[in-house]
């Protein structure tokens, strides 16, 4: 910008002694801008801002929020036959693996996931209802209005988002939900609820592919594991958590690093989980058998388990398979309780492993397991047979000209 040569003049005519102040103020200027030029992300914005007192809440003491779940979109092209499940694939390059939460964001919409897996999931969960109901679902009496809660959301986030597989309906004893795939009607009011066979946590359960746990605060602030449909969880059972606090959970199933690592993280968490956010997180292990329901491999499900020590060695690839974890928790607005869903993504590791960029990213990441970690995971009875396979299969990837330098924009994690 040109600067008027009247302004000049009067600044040329000014003594000395304080022309020197505006030439050194012109200075720092100039300076100041130019490393704003050099350096954007360090400019400064005064953002006019609020004192907000913070407001602590009585442990064990919730105030209903107002929050509804927004009513989703219907799932596009949803089909009970041809939605194949998505792929994900939570594992990533060595050299060292990181414990952490891993927690990310999910869309409201995207709370519960169904596929053309739902007859298989739908089918198994039924049978160990009928065999072992009691030994898989529990709601205790403090627990019991936010199983009725949960129910309630999804009798009408369901309807919505698959619209081909269930219908709401309206009746003059009370509210239902149907599915129309199995032709099954349940009651979601609580009128009927109370006076039906079905514990709420069942109905929840046999309408979706994951299991249920749910949290609630105790005065103590501390949350337990008082409500939940634990039917096809390969390596745990209800009987042995049920009751327990997050902590109690995590410590007597010998998480690695949980103290160190995830424990006050995890709580912090809880406590501050609004209504209006769902976070996802994902786990992966294998089985060296084809049990959804539960991994006999480890030991009888209706003894006290024996774990990986009690497996034989599996010394063939083509038998192990890849199971995956797609966790959900999101906060009930009425009870205040956590729910907490558990999706299982079961499928043989040849399966996975015919994907590009999988097994090497899958075998680097079974390499960055710690000892304490390769115990958690079995990795003695399947490791060998498992890193063999995939290295054989990424070789083969690799010769017919896959551009590993475009892994990033194709396998996105945690696909």
């Amino acid at each position: 910008m040109a600067v008027p040569s009247s302004l000049l003049e009067q600044v040329s005519a000014l003594p000395p002694l304080l022309l020197l102040p505006l030439i050194l103020v012109a200075i720092a200027a100039l300076t100041f801008t130019l490393r704003l030029r050099r350096h954007p992300r360090r400019q400064v914005h005064h953002v006019a801002t609020k004192r907000v007192e913070k407001v602590v809440r009585e442990p064990g003491k919730w105030e209903p929020s107002p929050y509804q779940l927004p009513i989703p979109p219907p799932y596009p092209n949803w089909s009970i036959t041809t939605t194949k499940p998505l792929p994900y694939r939570p594992f990533r390059y060595g050299p060292k693996y990181h414990v952490t939460m891993g927690l990310r964001s999910v869309s409201p919409a995207d709370w519960i996931e169904l596929d053309n897996h739902y007859p298989r999931f739908h089918a198994d969960k039924a049978a160990r209802l009928a065999t072992r109901a009691d030994r898989c679902v529990r709601t205790a009496p403090e627990a019991y209005p936010a199983a009725c809660e949960l129910l309630s959301e999804l009798a009408v986030y369901l309807p919505a988002r698959y619209p081909s597989v269930f219908s709401r309906n309206t009746t003059p004893t009370g509210d239902t939900i149907t599915n129309l795939w199995s032709d099954e009607t349940f009651p979601i009011s609580l009128s009927q609820i109370q006076a039906s066979e079905f514990d709420p946590m069942t109905i929840s359960a046999r309408l979706i592919q994951d299991d249920i746990a749910l949290m609630i605060e105790r005065p103590s602030g501390e949350y337990h594991f008082l409500a939940g449909a634990i039917i096809l969880p390969g390596f745990w059972r209800l009987e042995d958590k049920f009751g327990m606090s997050l902590s109690e959970i995590h410590t007597s199933g010998e998480v690695p690093q949980f103290q160190t690592k995830l424990e006050k993280g995890m709580m912090n968490f809880f406590k501050r989980l609004k209504p209006e956010e769902v976070v996802g997180r994902s786990n992966y292990f294998f089985q060296v058998d084809d049990n959804l329901a539960w991994s006999t491999s480890i030991g009888s499900e209706d003894e006290l388990p024996e774990g990986w020590s009690g497996a034989g060695v599996n010394s063939v690839a083509e038998r192990v398979w890849f199971r995956s974890e797609r966790q959900t928790l999101r906060r009930l607005p009425r009870t205040g309780a956590v729910v907490f869903t558990i999706r299982t993504y079961f499928h043989p590791v040849t399966e996975i492993a015919d994907e590009d960029y999988v097994p090497g990213r899958l075998a680097s990441a079974v390499r960055s397991w710690g000892d304490d970690v390769s115990r958690y995971k079995g990795r003695e009875k399947y490791g060998e047979a498992l890193l063999e396979y995939l290295d054989r299969k990424h070789a083969e990837q690799v010769a017919r000209g896959l551009d590993l330098s475009r892994e990033d924009e194709v396998r996105a994690y945690p696909y």
